[in-house]
């Protein structure tokens, strides 16, 4: 039933009772006007059904149409003593509603030279028309314009009516989008504030065992004997995997534990480079080249260079580990209005698009041997400096992380001066 709605319009109905009324109207059922009369319904019954018909090059034609049936029909029925010259309000009319003001007086202009050219079909020899006809066909065409314009002042109000509420909608979808972003923030920011005071908990209840059990297995190790070679393979994998769970417990304080930043006038340059110096001997191991495109029109703007480092160094680590061996990760950087952008380009395997949107949050890892947390961290290092990352990603061609900071002068709050 809805896809019958969609396809027969209670107009259509109207239209067809109308034209039906014309046909029925022909007394002498001349096939050709009967013709006529029904290519000119099937013209405006299928108006809004067609889809090219929404471009203004497919109403010109589709209007151009209509004047033209209503010509032929108008001249084949008696030219300007037809009783089908009202007939021609269909293509002015039409105009008046789809068209602009130009476009509304062209095809108002023409039909009323096209009424106007059946004078030229009068034997004048033969006929003669007195004060009352010239009255007769100059009203038809004055009203003719006259239906052109007022069509086109309505059409005009509701085509400006309709732009309003398009920008209201526009803006509704706009506050909308905020809104829904500002939740997830809100829902992140509750979470990272349950993490926290989990944070404090884990770093009183496991660092002190955790400090206990690596003593005692130092104590074993040197208390053992020498040729007792099980125990001391035991007590190193007990150091071992003591300082590994300590490294997770610090990672996870440095996540949710929140950053004082340092702030101080540093060159953005420099910064990346000392990042790449860091992640180098991984990248030559892994037989991965780093390429340097960095804008020089970029100012030195506060950023707390040492958590910066920290950002690029893992997103660069991220990015050779995910590009094969002999393949090309790219640094590059621009000026993006008031924000400096930096971008780390891989030619990997890429992410999953089902996976792009929770790759920031805290343990989501897809390697085997990760914790999930060092996007985690990156996200909320960007996030402090007030800046911005976002991630670009086709599976089987690679990934681009973005990352956007503002080069503002005033620190945000919780930061301090760096010493």
């Amino acid at each position: 039933m809805p896809r019958t709605t969609r396809i027969i319009r209670p107009q259509d109905v109207v239209w067809l009772l109308l034209f039906s009324g014309m046909i029925a109207l022909n007394f002498t059922g001349d096939a050709s006007e009967i013709a006529m009369l029904v290519a000119l319904a099937a013209l405006q019954i299928l108006e809004p059904k067609l889809a090219f018909l929404s471009s203004t090059r497919g109403k010109v034609f589709w209007i151009s149409l209509k004047l033209l049936l209503s010509y032929l029909l108008i001249g084949y029925t008696g030219g300007l003593t037809s009783s089908y010259f009202w007939i021609l309000l269909l293509p002015v009319v039409s105009a008046g509603s789809a068209l602009g003001v130009l476009g509304t007086q062209v095809f108002t202009l023409l039909a009323c030279v096209a009424y106007l050219s059946f004078l030229l079909f009068i034997n004048w020899e033969r006929y003669e028309l007195g004060a009352e006809q010239i009255r007769e066909v100059a009203l038809r065409v004055i009203f003719l314009a006259v239906a052109g314009n007022l069509t086109n002042t309505l059409g005009e109000a509701l085509r400006q009516q309709f732009a309003k509420f398009k920008a209201v909608a526009e803006q509704l979808a706009d506050a909308n989008r905020n809104l829904q972003e500002a939740e997830a923030a809100v829902r992140r920011s509750d979470r990272l504030a349950a993490l926290g005071q989990l944070a404090a908990g884990l770093a009183h209840e496991l660092r002190n065992p955790l400090g206990t059990i690596r003593a005692s297995a130092e104590v074993l190790n040197h208390n053992v004997a020498a040729e007792n070679e099980v125990a001391r393979e035991v007590a190193g994998f007990i150091s071992s995997e003591v300082d590994r769970a300590n490294s997770l417990v610090t990672r996870f304080l440095d996540f949710v534990r929140p950053s004082q930043l340092r702030l101080a006038p540093a060159d953005l340059a420099q910064v990346l480079d000392r990042s790449v110096a860091q992640v180098e001997r991984e990248a030559a191991a892994r037989q991965v080249t780093v390429f340097k495109n960095y804008s020089l029109d970029i100012p030195s703007f506060p950023l707390d260079a040492e958590l910066m480092e920290r950002v690029f160094y893992n997103l660069l680590l991220n990015a050779a580990q995910a590009t094969a061996p002999g393949g090309e990760v790219t640094l590059k950087s621009r000026v993006a209005g008031d924000r400096a952008e930096i971008a780390v380009i891989d030619r990997g395997q890429g992410i999953d698009s089902k996976l792009i949107d929770t790759i920031f949050n805290p343990f989501f890892t897809t390697k085997p041997d990760g914790v999930g947390l060092g996007l985690a961290i990156v996200s909320k290092i960007v996030d402090e400096h007030g800046g911005k990352i976002t991630v670009e990603s086709e599976q089987g061609k690679g990934s681009v992380f973005r990352v956007c900071l503002p080069m503002r002068r005033e620190a945000p709050s919780g930061s301090k001066p760096k010493d």
